[in-house]
Parts: C-alpha cells; sequence; structure tokens
C-alpha cells in the first residue's frame, strides 16, 4: 500500500511541474541520484525528467534491474507527453438518437459564371425549397425521420413511424459514412460524406443515391414512386449535387 502511495504522490507531483518536484521527490524517497538529477536548469528535456522519476519510481517498487527502470520509464514518458501538451482526437461517434431538421445540400453549377458565394447560395435556397416540395408529399419534412445509432454499428431508422433497421459505418478518415438499411428497404446501400459535432450531424450523398432513397420512402409508406420521379430531372442540371441530412442530436 505504501508502494502504491507513493506511485500516486510521484505523479501527482509530476503532473505539478518539473524540477522542483524532482528535488521533493529526491528527499522523500532519499534517492541520491535523482537530487543529482533534479538540480538541473528548468530548460531540461522531459525525456530527462521522466528518467530522473522513473528512476525514483523504480526504487519504490523495488525492481533494481533494468527492465523495471525501463518499464515505469515508458509509463512515466507517455504521461509526459500528455503534458507536454499532445493531443489524441477520439474517433467520431455516431451513437445517439438524431432527429431530422432539414435537407443538407451541397450544389455547383456546370455553369462557370454561377459559382460564387452570393450565386451559389441562391442556388442552394431555390432548389432546397423545390425539393422540399416534392418529398414533402410522401411526408417527409423536419421532425418526421429520426436515426438511433448504437454502438455495435447498427443503426434504426424512424421514418414516419416506420422503424427500419440497417448497419452504419464510418470511414477509416472518419469524413464518410455508409448506411445500410435492412429488408423493409431492400438493403439499400449509400455512402456519403460525414460532418459530426457534439450536437449535430450532417451526412451529404449524391443526387442520384438520395432520389433512390426517397422513391424507396414513398414505396415504404404507399406512395407512388413517380411521386418523387422528377427529384433526378432537378438536381440533373448541376455537377457533383449532392444532398442528405442535417440532424440534431437528442
Amino acid at each position: 500500500m505504501k508502494k502504491v502511495l507513493s506511485l500516486i504522490a510521484a505523479a501527482a507531483l509530476l503532473l505539478a511541474g518539473t524540477d522542483a518536484n524532482a528535488q521533493l521527490l529526491g528527499k522523500i524517497f532519499g534517492n541520491s541520484s535523482s537530487s543529482s538529477t533534479s538540480s538541473q536548469s528548468s530548460s531540461s528535456s522531459s525525456s530527462t525528467a521522466s528518467s530522473a522519476v522513473g528512476s525514483i519510481l523504480g526504487s519504490v517498487l523495488g525492481g533494481s534491474s533494468d527492465s523495471s527502470e525501463s518499464g515505469v520509464g515508458n509509463i512515466l514518458t507517455g504521461v509526459l507527453n500528455s503534458v507536454a501538451g499532445t493531443v489524441y482526437s477520439a474517433p467520431i461517434s455516431l451513437n445517439g438518437t438524431y432527429t431530422y431538421t432539414g435537407l443538407a445540400l451541397s450544389t455547383s453549377s456546370s455553369n462557370a459564371s454561377l459559382l460564387s458565394n452570393l450565386a451559389g447560395s441562391a442556388i442552394n435556397t431555390g432548389i432546397e425549397g423545390k425539393i422540399n416540395g416534392i418529398i414533402e408529399k410522401i411526408g417527409i419534412k423536419p421532425g418526421t425521420m429520426t436515426f438511433v445509432f448504437n454502438s455495435d454499428n447498427t443503426f434504426t431508422c424512424n421514418i414516419l413511424n416506420i422503424p427500419v433497421g440497417g448497419t452504419y459505418k464510418v470511414g477509416d478518415n472518419e469524413n464518410t459514412v455508409t448506411l445500410t438499411f435492412g429488408k423493409l428497404m431492400q438493403f439499400f446501400s449509400m455512402t456519403g460524406t460525414l460532418e459530426s459535432g457534439l450536437t449535430e450531424a450532417k451526412m451529404l450523398f449524391p443526387a442520384t443515391k438520395m432520389s433512390q432513397f426517397f422513391k424507396k420512402v414513398a414505396s415504404l409508406v404507399g406512395q407512388k414512386s413517380s411521386t418523387v420521379s422528377s427529384l433526378s430531372s432537378l438536381t440533373g442540371n448541376y455537377d457533383n449535387f449532392k444532398m442528405g441530412f442535417k440532424l440534431q442530436k437528442q
């Protein structure tokens, strides 16, 4: 127990500072090598500090062999690197329940004169209104669709109170997502770009895929697929047209 407490104390001191801590640890543990190391200037490297404190903790653990000191030193080096500002980003996690809040769009016109930000914004606004007018005929509007993403890479999409299961996969680069719907949607799959934050997510898919998605939704809710057949002709005038979901986390 004393050894454990000593380790905790050493780790706490290590996180709080460098030279002064090494001197204090040397006094606590009576380790002569630590006092000489701790007398170095504040410009000493983190590797030197970790070696000194590693030697101290090696004595506390009762391990005089090189392997035991090396093990402790490796652990402390990792701690020091973290303290020095090394940041390891966590992978994107979609776990949770999301509500559909509207269309996500990305357009570029084949006409070069329409590529300014102002024109692009006007294009998006005009097309968004037209697409919403089409998909609202089958009942799709903000609040009528939810996604529940689970940690085992399964999801449930509730479309107009009809639950559709499936699986999802976030790409290795964490900016793509693949949704594969279950039997009710004939195992329809689509891959697109992903932007995810703490409270929201945006998924963009090729317009052709989203048009197919809305046709399948129409069939699922008892509407004719021809209800959304005009989507393809509407989006076909633009290069790399993408549309998808804006999702708000509950």
